[in-house]
Formats: C-alpha cells, structure tokens, sequence
C-alpha cells in the first residue's frame, strides 16, 4: 500500500515537472515574441511609421464563404403523419425510408 502511494507520489511529481517545463517554456516564446514585437514597433518608429498607417495600408482578408446550391431531392415517401416528405439521399435516412428498406423496398420505388 504504501509503496503504491510512492509510485503515485512519483509520478505525480514527473507530471507536474513536465507541466512547469511547459508553462516555463511558453512564458519564453511569449517573451521572445514580445520582444520581436516591441523591436519591430521601435524599428518602425525610427522610420517615422505608425501601427495605424501600417493598418491602414493593409487591405482588410475577410474571407468570402461560398455558398453552395442546394441539392435536389431524389426521393419522396411519406412520414408517419401522412405528409409527403422529400428527401436527397445524404444524411441519415429518414424513418419511413428505413422501415421500408427494412421490410426489403429498394430505395428505387422512392425515387421522384
């Protein structure tokens, strides 16, 4: 039992040590880029250009989504409350759909 909490004990150690190797590491980088920062800005300034012109010159990325078409419906069936449903064939296959696949229906008799 109590060489069971020892291993525990060690290996909990080695995991925090690992964590704060880690956390030592990012608190570096991030000071590291800071300073790349801070040397670009001063950099800049020696140039007489200000962060606001530079932003200013750069156009602004949005990224245009493209929607897509829809796709047509390839199958109608009726739900079970008696509606006419369309369906495209992606996605999961609708209840009614299923049952009738089950029962040995193709998916052809659902066709439009």
């Amino acid at each position: 039992s109590v060489d069971v909490l020892e291993d525990m004990l060690e290996k909990f150690r080695v995991v925090t040590k690992e964590r704060r190797d880690e956390e030592e590491q990012l608190q570096r980088q991030r000071a590291e880029q800071q300073a790349k920062i801070n040397a670009l800005l001063a950099q800049m300034q020696a140039d007489g250009i200000s962060p606001e012109e530079l932003l200013s010159i750069t156009p602004a990325t949005t990224r245009s989504v493209k929607k897509r078409q829809p796709r047509p419906a390839k199958y109608r069936f009726i739900d079970l409350n008696g509606e006419t449903k369309t369906w495209t064939g992606q996605g999961r296959t609708p209840k009614p759909i299923a049952q009738a696949l089950a029962t040995g229906k193709s998916l052809d008799d659902f066709l439009i």
